[in-house]
């Protein structure tokens, strides 16, 4: 189908809707162009969008170049609708990303960026605005490739030899075809732009219509015409309302056809539904025609449909509302004493049904109707619908940030459900995630101790629900949760009896575990008067933001950072008051990180979590015929199951308790086993004592380095056999844990890094492992994860707000089953995660003494050493070289150290 979905997306003012409207001018879709400011844009079809100027939901527009169909969606560029925003890129085939050539890239605009990037969008970029004074083509061009990608290629003049090679740049077979032909075929851009490699630049103005026919025709020229299955497939993408009350579903049919009166099935909150499509209504601005069947890569609204919401599919496609973006603020909603809560709540229930990123919360503990919102603009606008809707006028009381709560350690919670005649017991590990990563849920649990339908059944059950923290009762966040036991009564158990084991589960381990609450950050970008710099850096001082050095130009300075919400969100009217209306701050949301002012939240929020009874911590065991409550500290002492995290741990002390070095790899024999060989045999007949085959406790640490081919120490060294083996060192750890490079680093520690990096490439020449030493860079603005080698080995920087412990834990995690990886560093709670993801452990103080010993033992075989190799024996007598051709029929050596007797 000659068929194609684009949706418009730019920061707030840079021209979004009057290119759309310029678009559908040029290619005939519409007579008249509608303006913004004159309130009759054709896609802004909402009361409220015309009142105020601004796009607040995604319009849908149809429109025709040449043969090729396009369905063009406007979405939102204020931050507070970003989740109108979002949602729709999951049904688009192309972004059209707008920037403004007076203001450049925007904090929202990189917000932008990396959603289109999360969700693998192909991007064409149009720089509107270039007919005002003072825009720079180069400039803007420049701004784009420093701060969205380098990948960026101007398509103003496409028969330019400059432009052939800017596109060759970026892929090695379109290079080599350059080369050949000194050209660059169609096709090959249309699959560079696909598979974003290159992202077209266009440059023009939308109001004055400049530049549009030129990007029309690339539009046309440059896209390739997807394939769809034959197999049925939609996703839904936004769910609305008509002022009658009919309930539309918008979806993208990705496959077949879809045609009236098919009957869909789905599960909306654990209840089936079985419905009939009344309509299907192909839109263009608050206009649309109904048509008996949707094919493949179009974009409809289907009537008839009650219980779908975003992010479901249909046929082959699966459901997904994952979101990258969620609310920050949350408001007490005021009713009039006419109107009771459960009336307006079922109400509510359905604007939050239609926008997802406004969460309607019922406290049962206030008995008050919360929403948690994106800003306080959505706040505004939320009241207008509601009026508009329902004829209700609502207040909002004083606004609150949504705090959240992740752990710092690794525990393992336990939770018992047995009153009588139930049995359930759940055994989970927490452990921390990096940050904005989420809850995320696995299982390693065998079958044979849980039944894969009650492990099933558990992990439905964790992620089925947000669950509370311990410190202020906000949602948890960043955390890994892994099933590895349980127990089940052939009997008694039954399906709730999980439930109820596995949230005490839960909540025993965060009690146990210890907790932080995490706040909300903004990424900012304060323009000011150069006079006005020093003011502006004291305040983000005293709102504990961070950023980096001001950049002046023509009388102005930007500021770049990041600040909390808590003490940003009001901000701009402060910045516009001291800087006279000069001034303008772009706030983007970041993400989550630890709360500047923990204790006083906590405090405030006076949270207790041992009263908090619909979340218990602790579980119920029986006796006697009958329940009692165990409370969550006890709870160890009375569980049925063994916890695994002790056992690990145990097993993990044992080793290193146990001298690494008289650890001997299966299959070699053990020194003592050899030595009694010797004597018996070699030795057995020459009666003097002096002519016995000794060793003392040096030259038994050397042979011992000599016999292993691993220094560390191996924790299973069967199932590690022919791995592939990973040195991972933590770089600041070692060095201040070596007295030597602890005091260099006090005066110099680029010179004591540049010394341990020359102590690891000794060593790696030895081991022939592949080595990675990971130091910090964790505090620095915007640092991305670095990677190079330095010499033999690989040296990585860690990106801003990772710590070398996250990156090299997250390592463990990924690749510790794989290969063979040990770890050296002398963090406790990184040991304890690095020994639960099958890898292996040296302290830096144990490698330390490691790495001496492999010093000397060189120094004493390039002194003292008798090769084996080739048969060439150096400085031996005949008895010495007959005793060591002996010895090889026992054991495989590269190398022994001979020691006079």
């Amino acid at each position: 189908m000659n068929r194609l979905i684009f949706g418009i997306l730019a920061h707030v003012d840079a021209g979004k809707t009057t290119l759309s409207e310029g678009l559908m001018y040029k290619s005939g879709a519409i007579r008249k162009i509608g303006r913004v400011d004159n309130k009759d844009a054709h896609l802004d079809t909402n009361e409220l969008e015309r009142a105020r100027g601004i796009t607040i939901f995604s319009s849908q527009a149809e429109l025709k170049i040449d043969d090729l169909d396009i369905t063009l969606l406007d979405t939102p560029g204020h931050v507070d609708f970003s989740a109108e925003m979002e949602r729709t890129l999951r049904v688009l085939d192309y972004a059209i990303l707008i920037i403004s050539g007076a203001d450049g890239v925007q904090g929202h605009t990189e917000t932008l960026w990396k959603l289109l990037r999360e969700y693998n969008v192909p991007v064409f970029i149009f720089v509107n605005k270039m007919d005002q004074n003072g825009t720079d083509k180069e400039k803007i061009l420049e701004d784009i490739r420093e701060k969205l990608t380098d990948s960026c290629v101007d398509f103003t003049d496409t028969d330019s030899e400059e432009f052939y090679e800017n596109i060759a740049m970026s892929d090695e077979h379109v290079m080599e075809d350059y080369l050949d032909n000194m050209t660059v075929s169609i096709e090959d851009i249309q699959g560079l732009i696909v598979e974003r490699k290159i992202f077209p630049c266009f440059f023009g103005s939308a109001l004055r219509l400049t530049g549009i026919d030129e990007f029309m025709q690339g539009l046309y020229t440059y896209t390739l015409r997807p394939e769809y299955s034959k197999e049925f497939g939609a996703r839904v993408y936004k769910i609305t309302r008509e002022a009658d009350g009919t309930r539309l579903t918008h979806i993208k049919v990705t496959g077949g056809t879809l045609r009236v009166k098919t009957e869909l099935t789905g599960d909306t909150d654990g209840r089936e539904w079985r419905e009939k499509i009344n309509q299907i209504r192909l839109y263009s601005g608050d206009k649309y025609e109904t048509v008996n069947e949707a094919c493949a890569g179009m974009v409809c609204a289907l009537t008839g449909l009650n219980y779908t919401y975003c992010g479901e599919g249909f046929g082959y496609e699966y459901s997904d509302n994952q979101s990258y973006l969620e609310p920050v603020l949350t408001y007490k909603i005021n009713l009039p004493d006419s109107i009771s809560e459960t009336q307006m709540l079922p109400k509510l229930r359905m604007l939050e049904e239609e926008d997802p990123k406004l969460s309607i919360v019922w406290d049962e503990e206030l008995k008050e109707i919360q929403a948690k919102i994106m800003g306080e603009v959505q706040l505004e606008i939320l009241k207008s619908v509601i009026k508009e809707r329902f004829g209700v006028d609502i207040t909002f009381g004083a606004g609150n940030i949504v705090y959240k709560e992740t752990i710092e350690n690794v525990v393992e919670g336990v939770g018992h459900f047995e009153p009588l005649r139930h049995y359930a017991e759940v055994h989970l590990i927490l452990e921390p995630a990096p940050r904005g990563s989420g809850v995320h849920v696995y299982t390693d649990c065998s079958e044979d101790i849980l039944d894969k339908n009650w492990q099933r059944l558990i992990v439905t059950h964790i992620e089925e629900r947000e669950h509370r923290g311990v410190l202020t009762g906000s949602p948890v966040t960043d955390i890994n949760i892994i099933l590895v036991t349980g127990r089940a009564h052939i009997k008694h158990t039954e399906g709730g009896d999980f439930r109820q084991a596995t949230y005490r589960a839960i909540r025993q381990g965060l009690k146990m575990a210890k907790s932080r609450l995490l706040e909300p950050y903004y990424e900012f970008r304060l323009e000011v008067p150069e006079v006005n710099i020093g003011r502006a850096m004291m305040d983000i001082e005293k709102m504990h933001g961070k950023f980096e050095m001001p950049v002046t130009s023509n009388g102005m300075a930007v500021i770049t950072g990041s600040a909390p919400v808590s003490l940003m969100h009001d901000y701009q009217n402060e910045v516009i008051a001291y800087s006279k209306g000069h001034g303008r701050l772009n706030l983007t949301l970041k993400g989550y990180d630890l709360c500047h002012n923990e204790d006083e939240v906590i405090a405030k929020y006076n949270y207790d979590s041992e009263s908090d009874i619909a979340n218990p911590t602790g579980s119920v065991f029986c006796a006697h015929g009958s329940g009692y409550l165990v409370p969550w500290n006890e709870v160890y002492s009375y569980m049925h199951v063994e916890s695994v995290l002790a056992v690990k741990n145990k097993n993990n002390l044992d080793i290193i308790e146990n001298n690494p070095l008289n650890r001997v790899s299966e299959g070699v024999i053990d020194l003592d086993e050899i030595d009694d060989i010797i004597n018996k045999t070699f030795f057995a007949n020459r009666g003097a004592s002096n002519a016995k085959w000794r060793r003392n406790k040096r030259v038994k640490e050397d042979m011992e380095f000599a016999i292993s081919r691993d220094f560390g120490v191996k924790k299973n060294v069967k199932n590690n056999a022919g791995k592939e083996k990973y040195l991972l060192i933590d770089g600041y750890n070692v060095i201040f844990a070596w007295d030597e490079l602890n005091e260099l680093a006090k005066t110099n520690i680029d010179g004591a890094r540049d010394r341990l990096l020359d102590i690891m490439c000794n060593y790696q020449g030895v081991k022939k492992c592949n080595l990675i030493v990971v130091f910090d860079a964790y505090r620095v603005e915007n640092h991305k994860t670095e990677f190079f080698d330095y010499h033999n080995i690989h040296v990585v920087y860690t990106k801003e707000a990772e710590t070398a412990d996250q990156y090299i834990e997250k390592f463990a995690h990924e690749n510790g089953r794989r290969y063979d990886v040990t770890v050296v560093t002398s963090d406790g709670l990184e040991q304890i995660i690095i020994q639960g993801q099958g890898c292996t452990l040296i302290s830096a103080r144990e490698f330390k003494e490691y790495i001496k010993a492999n010093d000397e033992l060189i120094k004493e075989k390039t002194s003292q050493s008798v090769s084996l190799k080739n048969g060439l024996f150096t400085g031996a007598s005949d008895e010495v070289k007959n005793f060591f051709l002996f010895l090889q029929h026992f054991v495989s050596l590269e190398s022994v150290i001979y020691v006079s007797t």
